[in-house]
């Protein structure tokens, strides 16, 4: 009988464990996708306020050498779109 209890006992204990490993290994996994969506918004975000500058600052741009140059790459590089 009280071999029988041990034995439940113990297979509870190995289930709960178990359990909580996987609880700990989902929230890695989660929070590492929260980290790389992140990183994603941040990134957009940059994109459209570079695209801005730059669409409002190109007159800046083309008054110096090589200036043309260096603008379409910016737009490319941030992907922004001329208009």
């Amino acid at each position: 009988m009280l071999v029988g209890l041990l034995e439940i006992y113990i297979l509870n204990l190995i289930v709960t464990v178990g359990m909580f490993l996987v609880l700990i290994f989902r929230a890695w996994v989660e929070l590492r996708n929260y980290k790389m969506m992140w990183k994603e918004l941040e990134w957009r975000k940059t994109h459209r306020i570079v695209s801005r500058i730059l669409k409002a600052e190109r007159e800046l741009f083309t008054k110096v050498e090589g200036g043309e140059d260096l603008y379409n790459l910016l737009l490319e590089m941030f992907k922004a779109k001329e208009e």
